[in-house]
């Protein structure tokens, strides 16, 4: 599918920092107010609505573009932007590379509850005092990558690095008393999702990441349901299935050949499982999508 609005010309704008910056008036006159089609990229995406509305729509699930909040999509997931006529706002993208060149190490988006590879994805809102200190670095982040001054990335990194700790700290994944508890039951969760990102497409068991976790699978699955609401089984499958759309809707494999690349050695029982779940089939899902 073609790459259109909030996907830009980040290789070209931005090559060899790969940092793009762009308010969504600007994309808006450059594209003659063409919604984009779904898609997917190698970068980050950070796209900020000022008084913007409409829908966001990450990994198949829809979201509301509301003033005052921001949506953060990772490389590879598949995310289409709808707004309303005169949206007001910036849209920062930049690649895992510029990042290294800026020495903020490979781990600091990791670390962050703001990127999420796989999982739901909903905006974060912003009050005003937080609205205010974002606003000074993304000024001076937009200043520098106008700028011709030689040192302007390193600029903008240290700037995206402020901007992104601040977001950060609006972020509350753990709304627990216990300090130690927050922390404990945290790295348990990042590490599972990690494991899953590795591993999904052969380890289909909770006891397969329990095992790897060094925890039993109850306690795993405890400490999962408390994060994030579902349970690990279920976040280990719903992962498989966001990946089927992906490669369905991305690549020309069939049905056969996305079960094995998935860790499914029968196809009926790769057919029936993606059903089960969506209430249609792999090529229902396609046909829907106009592949």
């Amino acid at each position: 599918m073609k790459e259109k609005i909030y996907s830009l010309d980040l290789l070209h704008a931005g090559a060899p920092a790969s940092f793009v910056m762009r308010t969504m008036e600007e994309i808006e006159r450059r594209q003659g107010g063409i919604a984009d089609d779904p898609h997917r990229h190698n970068y980050y995406s950070i796209i900020w609505s000022f008084t913007a509305t409409g829908k966001h729509i990450i990994d198949f699930h829809e979201y509301p573009i509301e003033p005052r909040s921001i949506f953060f999509v990772s490389p590879l997931q598949v995310h289409q932007v709808v707004t309303d006529p005169g949206p007001k706002g910036f849209v920062i993208l930049f690649t895992p590379e510029f990042l290294q060149k800026n020495s903020i190490r490979e781990d600091f988006i990791s670390n962050l509850r703001l990127f999420r590879d796989s999982d739901e994805t909903p905006p974060l809102p912003l009050n005003e005092t937080v609205s205010l200190q974002l606003m000074t670095f993304a000024d001076a982040m937009n200043k520098a990558f106008k700028s011709t001054d030689e040192m302007k990335f390193e600029t903008i990194g240290a700037y995206l690095k402020l901007f992104l700790i601040a977001c950060n700290g609006q972020c509350s994944l753990f709304p627990d008393s216990n300090t130690q508890n927050i922390e404990v039951g945290r790295s348990l969760v990042q590490r599972f999702k990690g494991f899953v990102e590795q591993h999904f497409t052969e380890w289909h068991q909770v006891q397969d990441y329990a095992k790897e976790l060094n925890v039993s699978p109850g306690y795993l699955n405890e400490v999962i349901s408390s994060a994030i609401h579902k349970p690990a089984k279920e976040y280990i499958q719903n992962r498989l299935i966001l990946e089927t759309k992906r490669l369905s809707l991305f690549t020309s494999k069939s049905i056969k050949e996305i079960g094995y690349d998935l860790g499914f050695g029968d196809p009926s029982h790769f057919s029936k499982f993606f059903k089960s779940f969506t209430g249609n089939s792999i090529g229902e899902f396609r046909e829907a999508h106009h592949l």
